[in-house]
């Protein structure tokens, strides 16, 4: 396998940069981290580093909960598929500890 330099020019362009470009352009890959999404630092050709913004770190950080599974299902192919909600209701009973 050959490893690749990439330079800045390609690294705005595929989101992928050398370790060295990084160092020299570390405040452009982060505008673009902001804009375009993740930037791929790489070290030897090989992904070393992921660099992205601040507001996708904290939605990644952030627990799952029922409403983003909602929101989810409703953004996917299945979103205007319809089913029938099953609630079980049963009697609740007193449990010594």
């Amino acid at each position: 396998m050959t490893t690749k330099r990439y330079s800045s020019k390609k690294g705005l362009q595929s989101g992928r940069w050398s370790l060295q470009d990084a160092k020299t352009h570390l405040s452009q890959i982060v505008r673009e981290a902001q804009r375009a999404g993740p930037q791929r630092v790489t070290l030897h050709g090989k992904d070393a580093a992921v660099i992205i913004g601040a507001e996708e770190f904290d939605r990644l950080q952030r627990p799952m909960s029922g409403r983003d599974i909602v929101k989810a299902l409703a953004k996917s192919p299945l979103g205007d598929l319809e089913f029938e909600r099953l609630t079980i209701k049963s009697k609740v009973r007193d449990v010594e500890l």
